[in-house]
């Protein structure tokens, strides 16, 4: 499917993510059928109500995909040493294919030096340096979820990557900088952009594919799309104020009702309005979240596959 110039064509993540489970399905029966049932463990500390749904959510969708899953959930108390410990103990058991760490963790545990304890080749996430370095030499491996997401995204609705100009308005290492990495090696043009870029909008002007991933309610507003452009938007925001309700929304009516109901609604990094000028575009919600626990899970499959399938 080619994009048309008239109506923006909607990325539907969720559509998408549905796809990408149901192949995930079939490969775990393939997998289970020679015996290797894909394990994943999920570490998860203290009581983070909002890391909580999310972190069920992935343990429910292993569940229905036929994966293995165990959620490990050690106090807010607990030590670097500790989950150091915890890690290095899922390294070793060879039916746990997958270790994700639910971040932030507590300001007192070493982050980075828990990351980096992941065995690479059971590095769902994609964090760990080598990984990091396999993704940057263009070499086969395991890639962060979310920018890997937005790429299967674009192969499966048939938005060509090839010699187009990108823009990438963050450089997270989660986001950001995988992102431009994976556009790179589709043989795209990058220009990473970021807080401190000049005269941001001449730049996002000349994208034929603008990825917005800066964690700024409605940052990307229409006079910085230019026409045609496929704009995909990472960013989940929570509104709660009814000033900016009116600035993102006007006079949407079923916006309005989630709004007066849960006294918030989510806008992503890129204006609402700032969609009428793209070719195609992803929603918030429905859009690109959508697609990071199907990644997840496909990234835990690839690690059975890599680890336990000659």
């Amino acid at each position: 499917m080619m994009v048309g110039m008239d109506m923006p064509m909607v990325l539907d993540g969720v559509a998408i993510a549905a796809e990408i489970k149901a192949e995930v399905a079939e490969q775990v029966r393939e997998l289970t059928g020679r015996g290797v049932k894909p394990g994943l463990a999920v570490i998860l500390v203290g009581n983070v109500a909002a890391s909580e749904i999310y972190v069920r959510s992935k343990v429910k969708t292993c569940g229905e995909l036929g994966i293995y899953s165990e959620m490990l959930t050690p106090p807010e108390s607990v030590t670097t040493e500790e989950l150091l410990a915890m890690v290095a103990e899922l390294n070793q058991r060879d039916e746990i294919d997958g270790i994700l760490i639910q971040l932030p963790l507590p300001k007192h545990v070493d982050t980075k030096r828990l990351l980096e304890a992941v065995a690479p080749e059971k590095d769902v996430d994609g964090f760990h340096p080598v990984n990091v370095g396999r993704l940057q030499s263009g070499q086969p491996g395991l890639q962060p979820c979310t920018p890997a997401g937005v790429m299967e995204m674009l192969r499966r609705r048939g938005i060509p990557v090839e010699g187009k100009n990108a823009v990438v308005v963050g450089r997270s290492d989660i986001v950001g900088k995988p992102m431009a990495m994976l556009l790179l090696n589709a043989s795209a043009t990058v220009t990473v952009c970021h807080s401190k870029t000049r005269d941001l909008a001449s730049l996002t002007q000349g994208a034929d594919i603008l990825v917005a991933a800066i964690g700024r309610p409605g940052f990307v507003t229409e006079e910085m799309v230019k026409q045609g452009a496929v704009v995909i938007d990472v960013g989940i925001n929570r509104v709660t104020d009814e000033r900016k309700f009116v600035e993102f929304f006007g006079d949407d009516a079923a916006r309005r009702t989630t709004f007066a109901k849960r006294g918030s609604v989510v806008v992503g990094d890129v204006h609402p309005a700032a969609f009428a000028a793209s070719s195609a575009y992803t929603p918030v919600p429905g859009g690109v979240g959508a697609l990071t626990i199907a990644m997840l899970m496909a990234n835990t499959v690839k690690a059975a596959k890599l680890r336990r399938v000659a």
